[in-house]
């Protein structure tokens, strides 16, 4: 099962991370709460910030993939979380990213992004999603079904 969702940075101290089962908070904005509360609560905190406004670099992207694909091979009912500042850039283009991977065309992602958050994705983002091609690798060859789940807050 593929469990991604992504939140603007203010929800991040009042959000239940446990009860959607992340065990992972992928955080691409710049460094602005401490992240120890979340670790107590046994949630890794992995920092890539990148550009605001801007796609991801290729090796975020390479290391973007390389986690989810382990954590989901790992753990199938695991859930991985990735946030920015506002949740309307950034973190939607790594989730857009999963869902391409995960077999989906880029416009049905960016459809589904932008029905739960409403002006996700910018120009330049949604140019470098529609050139972007698949390596399907979070396509799963062990037989199981995978389902693409995203959820977005």
């Amino acid at each position: 099962m593929l469990f991604v969702f992504f939140i603007d940075e203010s929800l991040i101290g009042s959000l239940d991370l446990k009860r959607y089962g992340a065990t992972t908070v992928v955080r691409v904005c710049d460094v602005t709460y401490d992240k120890t509360p979340l670790e107590k609560d046994g949630i890794t905190v992995v920092d890539w910030p990148f550009d605001d406004g801007a796609p991801p670099p290729s090796k975020l992207v390479d290391d973007w993939l390389s986690l989810l694909k382990k954590k989901f091979k790992e753990d199938p009912g695991s859930c991985v979380a990735v946030h920015c500042v506002a949740g309307l850039g950034r973190a939607p283009v790594l989730v857009a990213l999963a869902l391409i991977e995960s077999g989906m065309k880029y416009e049905d992602a960016i459809q589904l992004i932008r029905q739960k958050r409403r002006g996700a994705i910018n120009s330049k983002q949604l140019t470098y999603l529609e050139k972007y091609r698949s390596k399907h690798r979070l396509r799963f060859k062990d037989g199981q079904t995978q389902k693409n789940k995203c959820c977005t807050m």
